[in-house]
């Protein structure tokens, strides 16, 4: 039986712990306790102690993808504070293994100006190292999947550590088995292989025009463009701009079968969205179907850039993001939500999924009252 381990002593324990500061939203009510561990043992004591108390978990990390109830979490909230980058090289291999508490945008810095590739479209994503293979973080033609070698992590049963290799870990569209089972592991140090002198990834249409289709960008030049297409879409976290307070993209881009996505280009033009099924725009997915801009539908749904619902609305920027002005709920920002999805769904016949994670609050759903 586990033994009673007192949370006041293990990483600075903060009971009734405002959770809104520690996310990009601003949004929700407090953890009943919260603690930051500086390690791995103390993530193993945290655990400890919340077996013996029945106390349920749930791990933080920069909260930049994280929708809290307003009612808060009657639980113990573990913010990721372990902190350390370790390089080995191999010829032109290099490993990059960084902790979990790891600000992201530091790790790709780092490789960037180290002329490290793999990692460079993913310049300026909120959050922390140790939540990007729980999402399969991806942006302008790259996903983390493609640079992880493996993911150190922590069973929440047996508190034992494994070593999960980059097919164990399950990835697939902004998904992989730490989504699929919440509960089941802490997420430790993702080690990445990077190629040194390796040529920067550009697949993503966008991001080559603001290259200047340039046939041999740095990898610097390739975040700076990065940067800046993030900056106009206000997916950076800045201050002072009003669109800051979001969780990014809040809709996943839906994947449909060929016919599928051939009948919503048919409800398309009889709704008068458009004069031409083939104006419906459609992008080759890798398992042989096809992804619809989920941006693309909330708009032509009736949901324009800069729609607002009182506290809460759409990104005047980015038509995915759902945004907090200040003195909202996060029952206002699901109301909006699934107010939108029930809207695309009536007009396009697509459910769309949400895409962030959800603590003490459900999913919206379209069909509640």
């Amino acid at each position: 039986m586990s033994r009673s381990v007192d949370p006041g002593g293990i990483g600075r324990a903060v009971r009734d712990a405002p959770l809104a500061p520690l996310t990009t939203l601003e949004l929700g009510g407090p953890a009943r306790i919260l603690i930051e561990p500086r390690s791995e043992g103390e993530v193993r004591e945290a655990l400890e102690w919340a077996e013996s108390a029945e106390t349920a978990v749930a791990v933080l990390g920069g909260g930049s993808n994280l929708v809290v109830g307003d009612g808060g979490f009657d639980g113990l909230v573990l913010r990721a504070g372990w902190r350390g980058v370790q390089v080995e090289r191999a010829g032109d291999a290099v490993r990059v293994t960084a902790a979990a508490g790891e600000p992201w945008d530091e790790v790709v810095a780092l490789a960037v100006e180290e002329g490290w590739a793999g990692l460079e479209c993913l310049s300026g994503i909120p959050g922390t190292a140790g939540a990007t293979p729980i999402q399969n973080v991806g942006a302008y033609g790259q996903d983390v999947s493609g640079a992880i070698a493996s993911v150190r992590v922590l069973d929440r049963v047996s508190r034992a550590v494994a070593v999960l290799s980059n097919p164990q870990c399950g990835f697939a569209y902004r998904s992989s088995v730490f989504r699929g089972n919440p509960d089941r592991v802490v997420v430790l140090a993702v080690t990445f292989e990077l190629l040194r002198g390796g040529p920067p990834t550009l697949r993503y249409p966008e991001l080559v025009a603001a290259l200047g289709g340039s046939a041999t960008p740095t990898l610097a030049a390739v975040r700076r463009a990065v940067l800046d297409l993030r900056r106009a879409k206000s997916m950076l976290l800045e201050p002072g701009d009003p669109n800051r307070r979001s969780v990014g993209s809040f809709f996943l881009n839906p994947t449909l079968a060929v016919d599928e996505a051939d009948e919503v280009a048919a409800r398309a033009r009889a709704a008068g969205v458009v004069a031409d099924p083939s104006e419906v725009p459609m992008f080759p997915s890798p398992d042989g179907r096809v992804k619809l801009p989920a941006a693309w539908l909330v708009e032509r749904a009736g949901f324009p850039k800069g729609t607002r619902r009182g506290p809460v609305g759409v990104s005047s920027r980015h038509a995915l993001a759902l945004v907090h002005h200040g003195g909202g709920s996060t029952v206002a920002l699901l109301a909006l939500a699934a107010e939108i999805q029930t809207a695309v769904r009536d007009r396009f016949g697509v459910s769309l999924r949400p895409e962030p994670t959800f603590l003490g609050c459900g999913a919206p759903d379209p069909l509640a009252p």
